[in-house]
């Protein structure tokens, strides 16, 4: 089904003329202020913000076809973006106790001015704390430990920063992201993919945020158990690589690789369908097998288009210049990005099979 909104149409643009041209200088080289400000300019940041904040409160099928054309175009742009609509959600959905977080930071995050990362994953090691949230003596909250993955440094505005307590709470803050007392980030990560999203560790060290930069506190585990489903669903960012990849198959002349084309666009649409449909129509905590099973289905054919695409292009597909080759390990990536071990254990199942 094709979707008709303004921010796809955005979203189409900023792919066609700032991103596309730029992907392969932004994985060897880094996304660019430019690249973000095009991002910021385009709309898109704000698809699923509340209208009263400035944003789209566009429906989610919208969001997920912009995060398709995005990722196709530029994975490192995209996953960039990709961390911001988090915040704008946790913002949107906060209580009375977050209410000064809100009315600071939702319009700006909503309406593009401001681009906003992540750093709460870490939260899943519960009952490890790789970072400890405290109350601050003179007020406010304390947060010590190591962020192990951060994207974004340099580009993001703000992030939402997640601690746990020794008592069980979490506890999410909207941080400056700047380096400040109490917050260092390590040298860049090398990757072998998405190097080019400026992602880097953070250093700890008594961070000391007040009261008013607190989105949410809750119980960890009833955090964790709103989020133990979301990573069973398939990354609509697989989707768009992989289309991108059969798109080169479309292009290439050559008649063979265009008929792999055919074929595996027909099992990439079906998957797609049978993916959003549970997203759609089941309860989120409903139907976890049938999600990891679609999920590890979309990843084989993610996996089957960007190699079809590097054997259609043959040596030439492994230069650095070349979007083959871009395209493959952006899609390693997404095998792992955001993994859980539940994830992990369906997937090699899925290939045991």
């Amino acid at each position: 089904m094709t979707l008709d909104h303004p921010l796809i149409d955005a979203a189409r643009k900023l792919a066609a003329e700032t991103l596309s041209p730029a992907a392969e200088r932004h994985d060897g080289e880094g996304v660019t202020p430019e690249a973000v400000a095009a991002v910021k300019a385009s709309g898109v940041l704000g698809v699923n913000a509340p209208a009263a904040y400035g944003g789209a409160a566009a429906p989610a099928p919208v969001g997920r076809e912009i995060a398709e054309i995005l990722a196709g175009a530029c994975c490192s742009t995209f996953f960039v973006q990709a961390q911001h609509h988090t915040p704008v959600r946790t913002l949107a959905d906060a209580d009375a106790d977050g209410e000064a977080a809100r009315e600071r930071w939702l319009r700006p995050l909503s309406d593009g001015t401001a681009l906003a990362g992540i750093a709460f994953s870490h939260l899943r090691a519960y009952p490890k704390l790789p970072v400890r949230a405290s109350r601050a003596p003179g007020g406010g909250w304390r947060f010590d430990g190591r962020v192990p993955w951060y994207t974004g440094w340099g580009l993001n505005d703000v992030f939402l920063l997640g601690g746990a307590t020794e008592e069980g709470e979490v506890v999410f803050a909207v941080v400056d992201a700047v380096e400040q007392p109490g917050l260092a980030p390590t040298a860049p990560l090398q990757l072998a993919a998405l190097t080019g999203t400026r992602t880097v560790g953070l250093l700890l060290d008594g961070l000391t945020v007040p009261e008013e930069a607190v989105a949410v506190r809750l119980p960890q585990e009833e955090w964790a158990r709103a989020d133990r489903p979301k990573n069973t669903n398939t990354n609509p960012a697989v989707f768009g690589v992989a289309r991108a990849a059969l798109g080169l198959l479309d292009a290439s002349g050559d008649g063979e690789a265009k008929e792999t084309a055919g074929v595996l666009r027909e099992r990439l649409d079906a998957a797609r369908r049978d993916a959003y449909a549970l997203v759609d129509e089941v309860p989120p905590a409903e139907a976890l097998a049938d999600r990891l099973a679609v999920k590890t289905r979309a990843y084989d054919l993610m996996r089957a288009a960007t190699t079809a695409a590097i054997v259609a292009g043959g040596g030439r597909a492994f230069a650095l210049s070349s979007p083959a080759q871009r395209l493959a390990r952006e899609g390693l990536f997404l095998v792992v990005q955001g993994q859980t071990p539940e994830v992990r254990t369906a997937h090699l199942a899925a290939l045991r099979a």
